[in-house]
């Protein structure tokens, strides 16, 4: 048995919980949050985007605590929606101008209260969602207006685990990191490494 080397302040943990019985869903932006915020543009106008694995294993170890992923970007390109399909996450939007109206119709039919969600943005456009959750978000090189409205800034910034620090803290907010942690240790053979 590993015992969790990360920790997160008291009171942290308790913001991180959300209201009611706790956070069912958290909502991620792309370009900013998932990405570092660069769009590389090829030759034939096609475009690069660059994932960190850190933050991909996030947010399956979420969807395994019973929190469910969902991203809505501003942004809609082949590479996002690989990523996504690749992740296996089941609910996303993309091209969202508005992003708190296509949050919405998620939201209902996942039967969730906006105070059940946690959101993680770094610019304007998420701000509507990041003042109406429970837990709000943001990495470290996030724009101010969106640092003022958050209830934690990531260490990292996006595209390099800064998502996975976000749901690190849900996760041990919630309960589930250590025996998540200590799930990883169980070999294919059901032995322990």
């Amino acid at each position: 048995m590993l015992n969790a080397a990360l920790k997160f302040a008291p009171e942290l943990l308790l913001l991180a919980q959300g209201t009611g019985l706790g956070l069912k869903a958290a909502i991620f932006d792309v370009d900013g949050v998932l990405t570092d915020g660069r769009i590389y543009i090829g030759e034939q106008g096609e475009s690069f985007k660059a994932f960190s694995t850190l933050d991909g294993h996030g947010l399956k170890l979420l969807a395994q605590a019973g929190i469910t992923p969902i991203i809505i970007t501003g942004r809609d390109s082949p590479a996002v929606r690989r990523r996504v399909a690749d992740l296996g996450l089941q609910y996303a939007a993309y091209g969202a101008k508005d992003k708190y109206a296509v949050a919405q119709p998620i939201l209902d039919q996942l039967g969730l209260q906006w105070a059940e969600v946690a959101a993680m943005g770094d610019d304007w456009p998420d701000l509507p969602l990041m003042t109406r959750v429970g837990f709000a978000c943001a990495p470290a090189q996030a724009h101010a207006e969106v640092k003022a409205v958050a209830h934690y800034v990531t260490q990292a910034a996006g595209g390099h685990g800064a998502a996975r620090e976000c749901c690190d803290l849900m996760l041990q907010a919630c309960g589930r990191y250590q025996l998540l942690l200590n799930s990883q240790l169980d070999t294919l053979d059901g032995g322990r490494s």
